[in-house]
């Protein structure tokens, strides 16, 4: 009896999985979604869209390990969130092993970018857009010398990450977040489908047929 209920809370726990996180091993790909805002040290509120990288990390240390796992397909729509959590999730992506592919499928906006070009592969949907721009920080911020180092300091981790996971150079990507004449309220810029493909930032153009082919060659 004691076995059946253990039995019975394990698949509870793994439909919970597969509803909270978007996972599936079924075929021996592991499907995870990076969705709405990436939430970091601090909790937002009830009704945002979150992905919790506190989640994530774990789940990422599990399939690391687990030998039925032939591969990770990551599924993006974010607008971006937390500097330095969804940095920590992008260095844990591209340090597994095992092949993986990035999907943007509606957005990978700003700390996104670097999530999308963190795994081997990557793809973008043709209406689907990434938006680079400069780091924004919340809160009071002092003006002072510090203050701008520091902001620098974080901006060069994230083009550094995105350089060297990308084919795009250091220097363009600080001129496509430098960009004056795109965003009305904001420096940045925003590339849309095959536009990203053209800058580096992402291999190709397609859809769910194309990444979960990318598995099967």
């Amino acid at each position: 009896m004691r076995e059946m209920l253990n039995n019975k809370e394990k698949e509870q726990q793994a439909e919970e999985d597969i509803l909270e996180f978007g996972t599936t091993a079924d075929n021996g790909i592991q499907v995870i979604s990076i969705i709405g805002e990436i939430e970091g040290h601090d909790c937002l509120p009830e009704n945002t869209k979150t992905t919790k990288y506190e989640h994530l990390l774990p789940l990422l240390v599990q399939l690391q390990q687990d030998d039925g796992v032939k591969g990770v397909l990551f599924l993006i729509n974010t607008v971006g969130g937390d500097v330095s959590c969804g940095l920590a999730l992008a260095e844990m992506i591209a340090s597994v092993s095992k092949p993986t592919v990035s999907l943007i499928i509606g957005d990978s906006h700003s700390i996104g970018v670097p999530l999308a070009v963190a795994a081997d592969y990557s793809f973008i949907a043709p209406t689907a857009t990434m938006i680079i721009h400069p780091v924004r920080m919340s809160g009071q911020v002092l003006g002072t010398p510090q203050t701008y180092s520091q902001f620098q300091q974080i901006q060069d981790r994230i083009l550094d990450f995105i350089a060297v996971h990308s084919n795009t150079e250091k220097s363009k990507l600080e001129e496509l977040m430098m960009n004056t004449s795109m965003l009305s309220k904001d420096l940045g810029t925003v590339l849309v489908g095959q536009e990203a493909v053209e800058c580096g930032l992402v291999n190709e153009v397609g859809g769910l047929d194309k990444a979960i082919g990318y598995f099967q060659e």
